[in-house]
């Protein structure tokens, strides 16, 4: 029998603040994710898993995680959530008790099937700090994890990237340990993709011979600032999600990963006309 593409949405950072709450005073995260899970509901053809990759909250404390719960309530598509350096382990355990972490404690780290995928979600965040870091239980635990199997395809998701965007006030934030992480997958030719958020930017990079990507955010995104010139920025630029498809194939198969915005916009329309001539 034929594998089907397997098709894996990515939102990230969504800073939800408490209910009226706008972050940095200015962004209404909450209308943001809203929004977005409109997209990921309607998109065709269905989803097959939705990863939430660090920074549902914002602050946090209790109050953002409940408000949080209420706007993913709508959501009809399963979906796996890690922390970023805006969350709060236990705070997310709390909130999420359903979600199949690794440990009952510590770090949340967890891996799960989705058709002939196997998704691992490291968590990369450090209590009380900006940058990140795989503690050495985390990097045992993907050694093995990855060392199950030699054949089945496994994608990887975590919260601070292993590389540097240039963009200085966010990559003194990155992973710490990249090398670390790099040594691991280096030894496991399965991973076929490295994707994390953090930046609020669409990127695209190699790290450790595989694809490695940086999730765009739902509300607002860090400016593109590669010279230093202005102070640390935000913009309010088009929402976007990252769609990963896996799609069959010999040495664990491919992934294409595809931009998707957030909104309605003029279209589809036609190329051709009846006829079937070009128009």
């Amino acid at each position: 029998m034929m594998l089907r593409p397997t098709l894996v949405a990515q939102i990230s950072d969504l800073h939800i603040k408490r209910p009226e709450d706008l972050a940095y005073g200015r962004v209404d995260t909450a209308a943001a994710l809203s929004r977005c899970v409109d997209a990921l509901n309607r998109f065709t053809p269905r989803l097959d898993l939705v990863v939430i990759s660090g920074d549902l909250a914002d602050t946090p404390v209790k109050e953002e995680y409940d408000h949080l719960k209420t706007l993913l309530a709508p959501l009809a598509l399963p979906f796996v959530a890690i922390p970023g350096n805006h969350d709060e382990r236990s705070l997310m355990r709390a909130a999420l008790p359903d979600q199949p972490y690794a440990q009952p404690n510590g770090a949340l780290n967890l891996a799960i099937v989705a058709g002939a995928l196997d998704i691992v979600l490291l968590d990369s965040s450090i209590p009380g700090a900006s940058h990140g870091l795989l503690d050495a239980g985390t990097l045992d635990w993907l050694d093995v994890t990855l060392g199950a199997s030699a054949t089945r395809p496994a994608l990887l998701f975590l919260h601070h990237p292993p590389f540097v965007t240039g963009i200085g006030h966010m990559d003194v934030q990155n992973l710490r340990n990249a090398a670390d992480l790099a040594t691991v997958l280096r030894r496991h030719k399965r991973a076929r993709l490295l994707a994390a958020g953090h930046v609020h930017r669409a990127t695209l990079t190699m790290f450790a011979g595989i694809p490695a990507t940086i999730c765009p955010a739902p509300n607002h995104a860090v400016t593109l600032d590669l010279d230093a010139r202005l102070p640390p920025s935000f913009k309010i630029e088009p929402p976007a999600f990252h769609l990963h498809v896996w799609f069959p194939g010999k040495d664990c198969g491919n992934v294409v990963t595809h931009l998707v915005p957030i909104g309605d916009f003029d279209g589809p329309h036609p190329f051709f006309g009846r006829d079937g001539k070009l128009l």
